[in-house]
């Protein structure tokens, strides 16, 4: 799943947009509904952010 971190959405993905304020710290959470044993075991782990600055207005 892809969501956009910015000030403004980026035109046609206001859905999986979240609004920032420029120049201010953010902090995300993965809330799990049901872990799995590969969470729990911890033989799984959500992959890191990474920034994308291609594409945007």
């Amino acid at each position: 799943m892809i969501f956009y971190f910015s000030a403004n959405p980026p035109k046609g993905m206001e859905g999986n947009w979240v609004q920032i304020v420029p120049g201010q710290s953010f902090s995300t959470i993965l809330r799990l509904y049901g872990p799995l044993e590969p969470w729990m075991d911890k033989t799984w782990k959500p992959s890191d952010l990474e920034m994308v600055t291609e594409g945007f207005n």
